[in-house]
């Protein structure tokens, strides 16, 4: 099913009212759903608009900027989260010394964020969000499963040794493939390959959230031997890594058959890449 032009301008919309919430209060759901919805207009322009336009490259870098920003802000409620979801006994007082340290760091990252976000810079970008979705040009019967399909090509069939830095760029592929499968309006096929998607994403997301908190606890801690909170964190981390392996594995196996057949055919036009498109892929935070 060819994407629906007004699902493609309601991904704008949705962008511009969270980034309302987002000026008032960077509060955790709205930093989330922020950083979600500007990942989905960054998916649309870079991978199914047929050109992109000097106000979309503009958008897009104020957009990566300030996900950025938010995504400080959104790690750090994650790990505030899952620290006191643990449960120790004892402990030398290190999971209060942690708990600390990030709530502190929270503080200052948010008025970070509340300064990026003044009313000027918000401002600017629901105009450029504007334009945007008013001279974006989808090529007419862009199919976004096979889209998605093409995108996630080498994932059934890449055997690079799985790491941590490939495990991280495998969450990158499969949300960017995930957001443009999202514009099939509810495709029955499309719908079950964006949970399958989803679920790699989350478990993945999991692991390397727990990581990220691991490290902060052996920096502050100095990798104590004697901390129970340093020990059971490693624990939860190999856990949630193995956990990652086995989505990777699962994603694979299940996308093969759907890879191997051939997608339905594109367009002959093409999106023209802009002149910095390889140096902003980077840009995923």
């Amino acid at each position: 099913m060819p994407i629906d032009p007004k699902l493609s301008r309601l991904t704008f919309e949705k962008l511009g009212r969270e980034l309302t919430k987002l000026v008032k209060k960077p509060a955790p759901e709205s930093v989330h759903k922020f950083r979600t919805n500007s990942r989905r207009v960054e998916a649309l322009l870079r991978e199914v608009v047929l050109e992109s336009h000097r106000n979309d490259e503009k958008l897009l870098r104020l957009l990566a900027r300030l996900r950025k920003k938010a995504g400080r802000v959104r790690d750090l409620d994650v790990q505030i989260a899952s620290l006191r979801s643990l449960k120790i006994p004892g402990g030398n007082g290190h999971k209060a010394r942690l708990m600390d340290a990030l709530v502190e760091e929270r503080v200052q990252r948010e008025k970070k964020l509340a300064r990026a976000f003044d009313r000027e810079t918000a401002d600017e970008i629901r105009r450029r969000l504007k334009r945007a979705a008013t001279r974006m040009a989808i090529p007419a019967g862009t199919e976004p499963l096979a889209l998605t399909l093409a995108k996630l090509a080498h994932l059934g069939r890449d055997h690079v040794p799985l790491n941590e830095k490939t495990l991280h760029q495998y969450r990158i592929i499969g949300k960017r493939a995930r957001y443009i499968a999202e514009l099939s309006d509810n495709q029955p096929e499309a719908r079950r390959v964006v949970e399958q998607l989803k679920h790699m994403q989350d478990v993945i997301g999991d692991w390397h959230d727990w990581l990220k908190l691991t490290q902060k606890a052996e920096k502050l801690l100095g990798e104590l031997r004697d901390s129970a909170l340093v020990v059971m964190l490693r624990n939860v981390t190999s856990a949630k890594f193995r956990q990652s392996l086995d989505a990777v594995a699962e994603i694979r196996s299940e996308l093969a058959g759907k890879i191997l057949r051939p997608p339905a055919p594109q367009p002959t036009q093409t999106r023209a890449p802009s002149r910095n498109e390889t140096a902003r892929t980077a840009a995923v935070a």
